[in-house]
């Protein structure tokens, strides 16, 4: 890496919704930002755990026993195991970071494909 990464000026670069960009990697991890708006389906990640910080909006992380909301500046790691949805009500833009081949749905057979930004 050389220089400073801009996540706005990586948002900027897309519309579609659910489609996790990569923009860097590093520790075999990739940061990521994605752009949500609606309900995500329930699922969960036997193997690691899901940060979520959010860089604009606000957004609920529903779980089976409460739901978390989170608006800009906050963050939620939803510990590996755990059955949850997101749910943005608005467009919401969030930074994700997750270790690198990790499928966002849980199952790679519904994963969305890892897109570079």
């Amino acid at each position: 890496m050389t220089g400073s990464i801009s996540l706005a000026d990586k948002l900027a670069t897309f519309q579609d919704y659910w489609s996790p960009r990569t923009v860097t990697t590093f520790n075999d991890c990739d940061v990521m930002v994605v752009k949500l708006k609606g309900e995500f389906t329930w699922h969960k990640h036997d193997d690691t755990d899901d940060f979520f910080l959010v860089l604009k909006g606000r957004l609920d992380i529903e779980l089976r026993d409460r739901t978390v909301t989170l608006g800009p500046g906050e963050l939620y790691v939803v510990p590996k195991g755990v059955e949850h949805r997101p749910v943005a009500r608005e467009e919401v833009h969030l930074m994700l970071i997750e270790p690198t081949g990790t499928p966002n749905t849980g199952d790679k057979a519904t994963a969305a494909a890892r897109k570079l930004a």
